[in-house]
């Protein structure tokens, strides 16, 4: 790994949400998956969750170069994953057209914040809606009264980017995530080869210097050159 691409990953790290995620509850189109995961990463978004519908439990359609960035937590209910959430501390909000249904631009969302976004079909299960703090629109000026759920998404997204920027979130001296989680990450993408070997062999990853450069004892490196 070179100087720059590890620095580059040192900042982005630092920038991370780790209290701003979605969860995806049976959103079935991979092309849809794929953009959500996409959009969390270019906003900063470290995490989301997902409730899948029975016949997709893997990601093996989405975009692996997003994918590689953004961590994604699979549920079996909704009610496990809010409930994962709530004792996070989130404010749990669902995109859905009620009468208590407030313009998504009134959240504060520098608080820590989950959305909960429907399937492309049928939108929120009663269950997610009727867990949820409070139900979010976003507003329509034209005939039709719902946007594609990878379009809502990024809306959204970008409306909590602009809020936490405000309000110097992304501006850190460290990464909020564990030294754990940055190291395994820094040598994931930095030495993604030699990371799938160890991974095979059910080897630790040793730890990088301050370049991003393996440090290593001639032990690691023998057992890694093994077939």
């Amino acid at each position: 790994m070179n100087l720059e691409r590890y620095n580059r990953i040192q900042q982005v790290l630092k920038a991370r949400q780790t209290d701003l995620t979605f969860c995806l509850e049976e959103v079935h189109k991979p092309n849809n998956v794929s953009a959500v995961i996409r959009t969390a990463d270019a906003t900063g978004i470290h995490k989301i969750h997902a409730v899948w519908p029975a016949k997709m439990r893997t990601l093996t359609h989405t975009s692996a170069g997003a994918r590689n960035w953004v961590e994604v937590d699979t549920h079996s209910s909704i009610d496990d994953a809010i409930g994962e959430l709530k004792a996070q501390g989130m404010q749990i909000l669902v995109t859905n057209l009620s009468d208590t249904a407030v313009d998504f631009r009134q959240i504060d969302y520098t608080k820590p914040t989950a959305i909960i976004l429907g399937s492309e079909k049928v939108g929120a299960s009663a269950r997610a809606k009727a867990l949820a703090d409070q139900d979010i629109i976003i507003p329509m000026m034209g005939m039709v009264q719902s946007l594609n759920v990878s379009v809502a998404s990024a809306v959204i997204m970008y409306e909590a980017q602009r809020q936490r920027e405000a309000a110097g979130m992304y501006d850190r001296e460290t990464s909020p995530l564990s030294e754990e989680v940055i190291n395994r990450i820094l040598f994931e993408r930095g030495h993604p080869v030699l990371a799938k070997v160890a991974k095979r062999k059910k080897m630790p990853y040793p730890p990088l210097d301050d370049e991003g450069q393996i440090v290593a004892d001639d032990d690691w490196w023998a057992e890694m050159q093994k077939k």
